[in-house]
């Protein structure tokens, strides 16, 4: 995150690269880069005879480079936005002809998303040494949650540990899907708010009692008519809940109580940074220990690699929720 303040901070102050090349995993930075750039580099006026956006599966190497090559009309610079650049990534290394010497006022951007150029090729040392290479790599799911926080703390808002985990639960590590349910809750809830799971539910509609996360916490306590509780809820409500969410979650969490189970130093602040957790979820951890004795877990490992095979419907002709139902009770007896 701060690369991509410093990245933006130069744009601001007027220190412009001629080319942008942004790629990898992660689509949400490269979008925002980019975005940026096509908002602000130019004025309004400016942007009619100057500023393009192209699409890689609509243009060849050689045009982008020779549109590349124009002087700006009435304008300092000119803007070109490769979007989908990716497509191109049979013959973008032929943009090395023009990184070695590239037109001082274009700005050129490549968003070459869920790919990356070779770094030992010289398409990639020639636009590292003319312009700028940012690399935007997917977040770990431990990661998404401190992402979370930050991104709000930057505009004066908190988070409570269980409304965070409720939003990674419930969409994944879709950075943009995340922003977009953040910005839900920033349009509506005053500067300062301390975020917690009934804004969610009342603002994004995932239900604070019924969720992935109470499931998990529920089955690690032992609590059994919880647990049946939620899982009826979700075989209601099947759309919003998908078992393979649920036994994704689940396996994480088993799987984590195995580490947990190995370690030697079991400190809060031990089990949190070898299990890659909030120290605020440490308990739960703790509490299922006592409950799972580690044979136990191994075996529910088991069961859940069992429960995602039957789930793509291969030796089983079992509803979703019946495949739920059956694991909860191999799980908790």
């Amino acid at each position: 995150m701060n690369e991509i303040k410093a990245i933006i901070s130069d744009i601001k102050e007027g220190n412009i690269k001629p080319i942008y090349f942004l790629m990898g995993e992660e689509p949400y930075y490269i979008d925002k880069i980019s975005d940026y750039i096509e908002k602000n580099v130019l004025d309004e006026s400016e942007k009619g005879f100057n500023q393009v956006v192209m699409y890689g599966r609509d243009v060849t190497i050689e045009e982008i480079m020779s549109s590349a090559k124009r002087y700006p009309m009435m304008a300092d610079k000119q803007v070109i936005i490769v979007k989908e650049a990716q497509d191109l990534s049979r013959t973008i290394d032929k943009i090395e002809a023009y990184a070695a010497n590239p037109q001082a006022t274009t700005v050129l951007v490549f968003n070459y998303k869920y790919k990356k150029l070779d770094k030992r090729k010289k398409s990639y040392k020639a636009i590292a040494k003319s312009g700028l290479i940012y690399e935007s790599k997917k977040l770990y799911d431990n990661q998404v949650a401190d992402w979370i926080r930050k991104v709000l703390g930057g505009q004066k808002y908190n988070i409570e540990p269980k409304a965070s985990q409720m939003l990674v639960e419930f969409l994944g590590t879709d950075l943009s899907k995340i922003s977009n349910e953040l910005d839900k809750l920033t349009s509506v809830l005053p500067k300062e708010t301390i975020i917690s799971d009934k804004h969610i539910e009342e603002n994004i509609g995932i239900s604070k009692d019924f969720n992935n996360f109470e499931l998990r916490k529920a089955v690690g306590q032992k609590e059994i008519v919880k647990a049946n509780r939620i899982i009826n809820y979700f075989a209601q409500n099947p759309k919003n809940n998908p078992l393979v969410m649920s036994i994704s979650l689940l396996n994480s969490f088993f799987t984590q109580l195995l580490m947990y189970h190995g370690l030697k130093d079991k400190s809060k602040s031990s089990v949190a940074k070898n299990l890659g957790v909030s120290p605020y979820f440490v308990d739960d951890y703790s509490s299922a220990a006592r409950n799972y004795p580690m044979r136990k877990v191994s075996q529910i490992i088991g069961l859940l690699r069992e429960a995602d095979v039957k789930s793509k419907g291969v030796g089983a002709s079992q509803s979703h929720s019946d495949i739920l139902k059956e694991l909860l009770f191999k799980i908790l007896h």
